[in-house]
């Protein structure tokens, strides 16, 4: 699965960004979704999973902040970032994988990422 994330970029603390990536897949609905984070410095982080039937979790600092959405025939998921914050700042990565027992499995596509940078 190839694919393509977009919308990153530099934003003020307190601003919004919405990133949006496209899959290459005609099986992007049987597919749980999720955006990940990778800090400078730091290892890659899960942010927010979707599930195929629209199942949401998110990691605890950006509960309330972030919001993750599908849309099945545009094979697009978003993610909807509000009040950002500087710890917010890496490149996000999405990823095509599946949830069993209440947990997220990554598979090997990643794309190549969008930088989001929070300053002033």
């Amino acid at each position: 699965v190839q694919l393509q994330a977009s919308g990153g970029g530099l934003v003020q603390p307190g601003g919004s960004l919405r990133l949006s990536c496209a899959a290459s897949t005609d099986l992007f609905s049987v597919y749980d979704l999720a955006w990940y984070r990778q800090a400078p410095g730091k290892q890659r982080e899960l942010v927010a999973t979707i599930a195929r039937r629209g199942g949401t979790n998110y990691l605890d600092s950006v509960t309330g902040r972030f919001i993750i959405s599908r849309d099945n025939a545009k094979k697009t998921v978003d993610l909807h970032m509000n009040s950002l914050k500087p710890e917010d700042t890496g490149v996000y990565y999405c990823n095509t994988g599946q949830i069993s027992g209440g947990t997220y499995y990554s598979s090997d596509s990643w794309g190549q990422g969008t930088l989001v940078t929070v300053s002033s």
